[in-house]
Order: C-alpha cells, then structure tokens, then sequence
C-alpha cells in the first residue's frame, strides 16, 4: 500500500472483511504497546483476529453460559468455580478433579481465542486500585510490558489497558444485569472472597443448577469452595497473585490512590454502583 492510498479500514468495511484480510486491518488500528484500539475498547492485539471473527460469525444458544471479567479482578478463579460447580455430577471424586492437574482457562476456553459459544452471563468485578496492582504483577511477569509502574498507572487511568478503559467495561455490564437480572449475574470480588459459599449457592441456582440438600449435607459446597481456592490454583503452572483484597496500600502512593478514587467517583457517579 502506498503512501497515497487511504487507510485500510477506510475502504473496507468489517463485516466485508475475510479472514486472510484480518491482518491488514488490526495492523490499521491504532496501538499502545501489545494493545489495539477497537470499537473504542483496547484489546490485546493478539485476541483482535478472534474478536473480529466472533462479531462476524457468534451466535450464542440460550441454554448457554458465559463468563466475562476485566482482567485480573478474579478471572481464573470464578472459571473454575464455574467449571466445577456446572460439571460436578460428572465429577464425584474430587481427588480426581480436572482442577487438580489442569489450569481453569483449559477448562473454560477463551472465546476470543477459542470462539468457545455460551450465552447466560456471570460477571466478576473489583475494587480498581487492586484490580490495577494485580494487573501490573501479571504483565512485569509474563514480559507483556517494557513500561515502568507509573507508566502504566497513568495509561490505566487513561484507559489504556487489556478490554479497557476498565470502568466502562463493569459499568456496561453492571447496568444490564440491572435491565437483565434473569440473564446476567454480577458479582463482587470481595464478597465473593469473604463469603464463598454463599456466593456458590447464588451462582448455582442462577445457573439453573441449585444444590440438592443432599449434596449441602455432604458439604459439597464446602469442598468446590477448597477445590477452587488461591492456595490450590497457586499450584498449577500459571502465575496468580494471592488476590489479597487491599494489596494496593503496599505499591500505590497516595497520590496514586487517590487519583483512582477520584476517577472512580466520577466515573460512577449517579449509577448506584459501588466497589
């Protein structure tokens, strides 16, 4: 393409894209890093061919599930709370569970990078300040940024950051569950954490798979709640950070801290909408 020649995503329209054309037009988007911007949303530019192809091609079913979350407020954690209380008829032993020996995001494919197809919604969501520390832990671990922590705070504040900006992404969500509480269910990272069983329960009967009292007796929700814990999933071959809730006070400055609040409240403002 020459320098004269319009911008790729000018003279193409998305759903006329093809898939040996994807390329071309994520290499148009403007970037940050690993990021793409699309849609207004920053994604990371390696998910963009599957977030075209599942605005092209998804149809979801009724009877299906799906599982959305910001990065890093408890994503692993709720798939495999999820996996285990969906498929637990199928799974009886628990010495002998798939999450013993196999990551939760095996277990609960991706749809951008597996176009897995589920439908009913169960959304996680966290306090910003440990959502972005927790956030910085996993891109220095896993090399996705040469950026220092202020860098990176400042282009979380400014929305850039993985399916950001990050409060638009839980305020969406948050005002359809709202409009669609029979379809989407949201949930708070730390009243999941500080009351699980409860929040397994509510999770299965949103599910449409309450448990039986036989299986309450048995302490089954006691047992997916140990299966599903930090200290289990910290074994596997994966990073996780403990997911202490209020870790933020040990890396923010309180400049820092209050920026985000600030944002927070602004952001939030008038919706009834609380972290």
């Amino acid at each position: 393409m020459s320098t004269l020649d319009p911008p790729f995503s000018d003279h193409l329209q998305e759903d006329e894209l093809t898939p040996d054309q994807y390329g071309d037009f994520i290499s148009s988007l403007p970037t940050a890093g690993f990021l793409s911007q699309y849609c207004g949303v920053w994604f990371p530019t390696r998910v963009m061919q599957g977030v075209l192809s599942l605005k092209k091609h998804f149809q979801a079913h009724e009877t299906d599930i799906l599982m959305m979350t910001p990065p890093k407020v408890g994503t692993t954690w709720l798939k495999a709370i999820l996996f285990a209380i969906v498929n637990r008829k199928h799974h009886l032993d628990l010495q002998k569970h798939p999450l013993l020996t196999n990551n939760p995001h095996i277990l609960v494919p991706y749809l951008d990078l597996h176009l897995y197809n589920k439908k009913e919604i169960v959304y996680l969501y966290r306090n910003p300040k440990d959502t972005f520390v927790s956030l910085w832990h996993f891109l220095k671990n896993n090399e996705r940024t040469t950026n220092s922590f202020e860098e990176t705070f400042d282009k979380f504040c400014q929305g850039v950051s993985n399916f950001g900006p990050y409060w638009d992404h839980v305020l969406s969500y948050w005002k359809e569950s709202s409009e669609k509480p029979q379809r989407i269910l949201c949930l708070r990272y730390e009243e999941l954490k500080q009351q699980p069983t409860t929040h397994l329960k509510r999770i299965a009967e949103f599910l449409g798979c309450p448990f039986s009292k036989e299986e309450k007796t048995k302490g089954l929700i006691n047992d997916i709640s140990r299966l599903c814990s930090f200290d289990h999933l910290s074994k596997l071959e994966y990073f996780f950070c403990q997911g202490n809730s209020g870790d933020w006070m040990n890396y923010l400055t309180p400049y820092m801290a209050e920026k985000l609040d600030h944002i927070t409240e602004e952001k939030l403002l008038g919706t009834g909408l609380k972290f």
